[in-house]
């Protein structure tokens, strides 16, 4: 990956983070990702380092009483346990830098075609709450930030993580200009689910094949409906058969597949996507880290094409 001349994001920050012995959140694979880039031949020189988004300027999109106490830690016990995550100032700092990551991967991509922001995809995020380590919804504000170009009327969201986007789609309800598509396990996290303009449950163990060409007929039927004009792809890797969390049977080759199948369809139709690794939960993160290089690897195969 030598040639490789996409942009990419990502801070330090990302994996630091100190969270109990054992806990399920697998921090340390940005860092991962972002080690294996450079000893496979990427340039340092690929990578842009992302600023703090100010938690100031997330209201109105997101509810200001919930940032404010998140902020601050007065989130009650009860809140804190749905996101999953123990406060402190760290992981504050670590979410709006995640957050800046993506606004700043959606930059890049309609500057150049194609950005990967080595985090992202906080989709259990809603306008008041946090959820399945999501607190800032990094997908819907990086949409909205989109929209204020004048060439942009209209956003796709893309979500093929295992888990429903129920945050994504709960706080693009009722608009037109954000449009959110959702390929999930069925019988997953979250166990109630909202209603994205269009949703796709996949059945437990579902296989290569039949996965791949829904991935395929979501996607086109989106672009052939919605007629949108930039693409945000959350290109979770729970998936993965070895995945501790997906209940999927697709294969490494399989999300290769996959991923080079949406920036096809994507730069096929000139419209710019800006990528987000999403979710992974193999313990193992030499493991995990081939996995979500597959997203790298299809980037770079399909701009080479293009």
């Amino acid at each position: 990956m030598k040639a490789f001349d996409i942009p990419l994001v990502f801070h330090p920050i990302y994996s630091q983070l100190d969270l109990p012995a054992r806990h399920r959140f697998p921090i340390d694979k940005y860092r991962t990702i972002y080690e294996r880039l450079i000893t496979e031949g990427v340039s340092a020189e690929r990578f842009h380092t992302p600023k703090v988004f100010p938690h100031t300027k997330a209201s109105p999109l997101i509810d200001k009483d919930y940032v404010q106490a998140l902020v601050s830690n007065q989130l009650d016990h009860k809140a804190m346990r749905r996101i999953g995550f123990p406060w402190s100032e760290q992981l504050v700092r670590r979410t709006f830098t995640a957050v800046g990551g993506t606004l700043l991967t959606a930059q890049l991509a309609y500057e150049h075609g194609i950005a990967i922001n080595l985090t992202g995809g906080y989709h259990h995020a809603f306008a008041n709450f946090g959820s399945g380590f999501c607190m800032i919804n990094d997908l819907y504000l990086a949409a909205n930030q989109l929209l204020e170009r004048e060439d942009i009327s209209r956003v796709l969201i893309f979500d093929c993580d295992v888990h429903q986007g129920d945050g994504t789609a709960a706080l693009a309800q009722g608009r037109d200009d954000i449009i959110t598509v959702s390929l999930h396990c069925e019988k997953n996290f979250p166990y109630r689910k909202q209603d994205s303009d269009m949703d796709f449950p996949l059945d437990k163990h579902l296989d290569d094949d039949e996965y791949l060409q829904t991935v395929e007929q979501a996607l086109q039927l989106a672009l052939n409906c919605y007629h949108v004009d930039a693409v945000i792809y959350d290109a979770g890797v729970d998936i993965h058969e070895n995945d501790d969390l997906g209940h999927l049977n697709i294969t490494t080759e399989g999300v290769y597949q996959r991923d080079r199948l949406v920036f096809e369809q994507c730069l096929q139709r000139g419209l710019p996507v800006a990528a987000v690794i999403g979710g992974g939960y193999q313990r193992d993160m030499d493991a995990l880290a081939d996995v979500h290089m597959q997203l790298f690897k299809a980037a770079f195969d399909v701009k080479k094409t293009h």
